[in-house]
């Protein structure tokens, strides 16, 4: 009998279920009261979002902070007014010169402008193109993008719209640049789009439309309290505009999916005559068990997004943790209580009319189990190089952050970053800043353009429009543009140059430079989430070996399941790079610019696939386990397995697609990406690995998918997740047939088995063995040990179901120390029995008689005072177990049991 806590999780569920069920109303009132006061909440304290990326510790960042305080007019927000006149033009014709400058007077006066460049300008002169047909206006505002209030945006395009106007005609003026680098996300039609598609699978799946309703009331309930708290948070922290999106996605795809998982085990169990609120209890204690597990791998691996120590990376991973947590909630408490109110009505009207004798085989399963596992090593061949085929083009996957060349070609932004680079060049859009301290200059001026005359060598610049000192003297920048674009590998590469000339400029003019700006800043957040992908991969393939060796009790299932969840990350990658780097089906995509990924995509994608993985992991081989463990035979438990919840995986699975890919043709450009990484990942898990590879392997390896050392087996935690606690339950319910404190039967105690019942109102005298004998059978009868066989119930709880109930009931007291102290202190919890430990002490057994008038007592005793126990001790109502004696298998008042 092995030490240790028990878990007792489908056993909790069980009853929670049960009591959501019977008390529906309030469930649901308690789910309103808490939307209509986040609702109050967000309306009153609610915070702002943000789209701002930056990572506290890297070189830009740092300097970039600094520059806020020491050069306000170049840390600030950036705007660039771009103007071009058709061919044979000039931009700085004195007509159309005099009415750019007008506009740059009126823009100087906007609230929040600190700096604008201007044509005419000496000290910061605005751009002109080569052949003087184009102007480039950088506009400098205090304060973040976040800060620059909507009003100052609008005054700022109302301009740029008059200047058009006002303009000859053929010439155009684009206002773009950082400050409308990028939109914040909001939902649109093709979201909607999904939901309904979830709608007709379920309708499909469960049969009924109101059945089919409710999971998609759970996952908006819970997608509608995750929101607010989203809301409420971000006025405490920063948060990233893409959370609330994510968690919207997320949201919806896992809060259908477990609610769905409940629901289809409770039909299946009202199918087969199980009666109504016992059979959403059940279905709470069995399914919910796994959506349990699958929801907690899941926020393990959102939390595991801190990896990166990245700010705005951890919040999002919390705030989707915090939603899948919710979804699991509402699972196990909200659907329930629904259930309760609809009744029969997940069920077909036929269904209601007849029970079902034994289950329906489906053709379509039968035959791709049959197609999966006939040629077992064909299949893994097979799909390993199909899978392997879609992941070649992650092999030259590139990270960054997006920029407006990733918005829609109707959006101005955009217009405007494409016509800047078309007149000046793509380096235009990709500004480096260089700043150094200066304080020991003697000649600042000079000082600041012998090095940019340093830096304009490098192959990798076009220009170095501006190098100048602050107005205190202190702090020097030098603006640098590079030949390419802002996500180019060539400007990378210029950024790094520049840092390796640090020691050089260094010793030759004693400044010390720091490459910022927003491009080096997507350079460097890049850099640190591709330096995080190795450890947090690290993390979450040990989690997913050590998680499954747990639940399946098995080395072969871990290892295969970990390494399929690493095909799917690989596929989803290579599909990813191949839509959105290479252009491949971007138009159907609705992808307008190729070129690097979005940097947090990679991570976000593993940690969310992770779990998801998972998810399909446990509902498909613990239901194969299942059987295995009740007939012992392999190869047919794992199609019997498969067959019994292929058809919930394939909907759940399908849904969970839908759901992601409607977030793909007008999706905000950071969520593209993500959406359509595990909308491919979701699918290739599920169909080619879960449902293809993974049987194939299984049937390939036979008995040794389920072997495990029993020295590893005895060590690991156990858990229940399938509910095979409350099935066991519900057989034993009638047993023992009448009222017993204690009863067992056939116990593994010293090399053999023992039988008793101790009726209610009796205590219990165990003697005979060695003292570590009586020890572990008194632990096991007060909850804290396992029983390695048999079946056990204390006070009419389940044994090791109920484990923690019994413990919370019955008080253990060891005889070491001052056993009266701690009979008294036992008295004072006021507990339904108390178990004594004796030893080989001779405690006063006559004090042990007063005490069991108060309450029931379980005593062990190896003493001599054991050997007269019989006579000590009242045969009204005391029974004794004596150990080593021939068995019978029950007792009643005054008798001795033998054993």
């Amino acid at each position: 009998m092995p030490r240790g806590r028990v878990n007792a999780l489908s056993s909790m569920l069980y009853v929670l279920g049960r009591w959501s069920v019977k008390s529906r109303k309030l469930v649901v009132g308690i789910w309103a009261l808490i939307l209509v006061l986040l609702g109050v909440g967000m309306a009153t304290m609610g915070g702002a979002l943000d789209n701002e990326v930056t990572i506290p510790g890297t070189e830009s960042g740092d300097a970039l902070g600094r520059l806020g305080a020491t050069f306000p007019q170049i840390a600030g927000a950036n705007a660039q007014l771009t103007i071009a006149g058709p061919d044979g033009t000039k931009i700085d014709e004195e007509s159309i010169k005099e009415t750019i400058n007008q506009t740059v007077a009126q823009i100087a006066k906007v609230p929040d402008v600190q700096v604008v460049t201007s044509i005419d300008d000496t000290l910061m002169p605005a751009e002109i193109n080569d052949d003087h047909t184009a102007a480039l206006i950088n506009i400098q505002l205090s304060g973040s993008p976040t800060d620059v209030p909507a009003s100052t945006k609008e005054a700022l395009k109302d301009l740029t719209g008059e200047l058009e106007e006002e303009l000859p005609s053929g010439f155009v003026a684009r206002l773009g640049g950082q400050l409308f680098a990028s939109e914040f996300p909001t939902l649109s039609l093709s979201e909607a789009l999904g939901v309904l598609v979830a709608l007709v699978v379920l309708v499909l799946t469960l049969g009924t439309l109101l059945a089919a309703g409710l999971p998609i009331v759970i996952a908006l309930v819970g997608v509608g309290i995750s929101t607010m708290l989203i809301f409420l948070g971000a006025a405490l922290t920063p948060v990233n505009a893409t959370t609330p999106l994510l968690s919207v996605m997320l949201g919806l795809a896992v809060g259908i999916d477990y609610s769905l998982f409940v629901i289809s085990r409770h039909r299946d169990q009202m199918r087969h005559g199980v009666e109504e609120t016992e059979s959403i209890a059940r279905a709470t204690g069995t399914a919910g068990g796994a959506v349990v597990f699958a929801g907690v791998t899941v926020m393990i691996a959102l939390l595991g997004l801190s990896i990166a120590g990245i700010p705005f990376l951890s919040v999002m991973g919390l705030a989707g943790a915090v939603e899948v947590g919710i979804a699991v909630i509402l699972t196990l408490t909200l659907t329930p209580a629904l259930l309760g109110f609809v009744g029969k009505g997940v069920l077909r009207r036929k269904e209601r009319r007849k029970k079902l004798e034994a289950p329906q085989p489906n053709r379509f399963f039968s035959g791709w189990f049959t197609l999966a596992t006939k040629l077992p090593v064909l299949t893994i061949v097979v799909v390993i190089v199909g899978v392997g085929l879609l992941s070649l083009p992650a092999l030259h996957l590139r990270l960054a952050l997006p920029d407006a060349g990733v918005l829609p070609k109707d959006n101005q932004a955009r217009q405007a970053y494409d016509l800047t680079s078309e007149k000046f060049g793509p380096g235009y859009n990709g500004m480096l800043i260089v700043s150094t301290p200066i304080l020991h200059s003697d000649d600042p001026l000079n000082l600041m353009h012998e090095v940019a005359d340093q830096i304009k060598e490098l192959p990798g610049v076009k220009a170095v429009p501006l190098a100048t000192p602050n107005e205190t003297i202190d702090t020097g920048i030098i603006q640098v543009i590079p030949k390419e674009g802002a996500d180019s590998v060539e400007t990378e590469q210029l950024v790094h140059e520049i840092r390796a000339m640090h020691d050089k400029l260094e010793k030759e003019y004693g400044v010390d430079i720091s490459v910022t700006g927003m491009t080096a800043v997507g350079i460097d957040v890049s850099a640190k989430l591709s330096a995080a992908l190795a450890p947090f991969a690290l993390v979450v393939v040990g989690l997913s070996l050590l998680l499954l060796l747990v639940v399946f009790r098995s080395i072969a299932i871990p290892i295969t399941a970990t390494l399929g969840y690493l095909l799917s990350v690989a596929a989803a990658f290579g599909v990813v790079t191949a839509i959105f780097s290479d252009g491949v089906f971007a138009g159907f995509f609705q992808v307008t610019h190729q070129g690097p990924v979005l940097n947090f995509m990679p991570i976000v994608v593993m940690g969310i696939l992770f779990g998801l993985s998972m998810d399909y992991e446990v509902f498909l081989v613990s239901r194969m386990r299942e059987e295995y463990v009740h007939t012992g035979k392999s190869r047919k438990s794992i199609q019997k397995g498969f067959l019994g919840s292929a058809k919930v995986v394939t909907a759940a699975a399908i849904i969970m697609v839908s759901v992601f890919v409607a977030f793909v043709p007008n999706g905000d450009a950071n969520i593209k990406p993500i959406a359509l990484g595990l909308a491919v990942g979701v699918a290739i898990d599920a169909f080619m690995v879960r449902m293809t590879l993974i049987p194939a392997v299984m049937m390939l390896m036979g008995e040794a998918t389920w072997w495990m050392p029993k020295w590893l087996d005895r060590i690991l935690p156990s858990f229940d997740i399938e509910g095979e606690g409350v099935m066991r339950q519900r057989k034993l319910d009638e047993w023992p047939g009448r009222p017993a404190l204690v009863a067992v039967s056939d116990l593994a105690v010293c090399a053999s088995s023992v039988s008793f019942i101790v009726p209610e109102g009796s205590s219990l005298l165990i003697s005979g063995g060695s003292n570590g004998q009586l020890h572990e059978l008194l632990l096991t009868l007060a909850g804290r040990a396992k029983p390695d066989s048999g079946v056990v119930r204390v006070l009419g709880y389940l044994l090791p179901e109920r484990a923690g109930t019994v413990r919370r009931k019955v008080a253990y007291v060891d005889a070491g120390g001052d056993l009266e102290e701690q009979l008294r202190r036992a008295l004072r919890e006021k507990p339904k029995v108390i178990a004594i430990d004796l030893g080989d002490s001779n405690f006063d057994l006559g004090r042990l008689a007063r005490l069991s008038e108060q309450v029931p007592l379980l005593v062990a005793s190896t003493g001599a005072s054991a050997a007269s126990a019989a006579s000590a001790l009242p045969g009204s109502n005391w029974s004794h177990l004596k150990l080593g004696v021939a068995t019978t298998p029950a007792t009643t008042p005054t008798s001795e049991v033998r054993a």
